[in-house]
């Protein structure tokens, strides 16, 4: 199959990666400052973490671990093909079962068509203003605008409203962008492979500012005080 062929061009963050660490409290990365940030999905995991509780309650912990390992599984699977496609390397589809093959071939129309230029992808950052790191899908121009461009998977379409998380995350890592490169991003987009077909959502930063910082003081005061 044909590779991809994207426009590249590599913006400085002043540093080649970020150290993450994962312990049973989340996920941490050390910026260049010595400083450990936690992670944006650790942060918002506190929106998700009843909701989860009450549906590993309801189907039972194992079949809940299956199922989690499965989608973990997908979704890493489609974001490496997809990575691999963005950089132009041949053989991307290498190793990739039906469903990432079908996953990715719907996503593929959306990025030929609508994603220019590239500036960044897998990127680590963090910010010292929001104290907090994490690691952007990509960074580029789609439909004409800079933007944040996060990739998902699910096995159902999904409704808007559901996808909150999702946006506020984006927001985050659009924030760490501006103040690691001094590039304004406000656009927001959300590329999901769905079993039941590829949804795009595109959303502003600054509505989602708000709830963002919201949470980020919401983790840090359980962090000090508990629930």
């Amino acid at each position: 199959m044909k590779m991809g062929n994207f426009e590249h061009e590599q913006i400085d963050l002043g540093y080649t990666d970020l150290v993450a660490t994962t312990a049973s409290t989340g996920r941490t990365y050390a910026a260049p400052n010595s400083v450990a940030y936690p992670s944006i999905t650790t942060v918002l995991s506190i929106l998700s973490e009843d909701h989860i509780r009450e549906w590993r309650a309801r189907v039972g912990a194992e079949e809940a671990n299956k199922i989690s390992k499965r989608a973990s599984t997908r979704g890493t699977a489609v974001h490496s093909v997809l990575e691999k496609y963005v950089d132009n390397e041949e053989n991307y589809l290498d190793g990739a079962n039906l469903v990432v093959q079908s996953n990715f071939m719907e996503v593929k129309e959306i990025l030929d068509s609508r994603l220019t230029k590239v500036y960044a992808q897998e990127a680590a950052l963090y910010s010292e203003h929001l104290g907090v790191a994490g690691r952007v899908d990509c960074v580029g121009v789609f439909d004409g605008k800079n933007s944040i461009i996060d990739y998902k998977t699910a096995a159902k379409t999904k409704k808007k409203e559901w996808c909150e998380g999702y946006f506020i995350q984006e927001t985050a890592y659009a924030i760490m962008w501006e103040e690691r490169t001094g590039m304004p991003i406000t656009q927001l987009v959300t590329v999901i492979a769905g079993d039941e077909g590829a949804q795009v959502f595109i959303e502003h930063r600054d509505n989602w500012s708000k709830k963002l910082l919201e949470t980020i003081n919401e983790y840090k005061r359980r962090k000090i005080f508990g629930r």
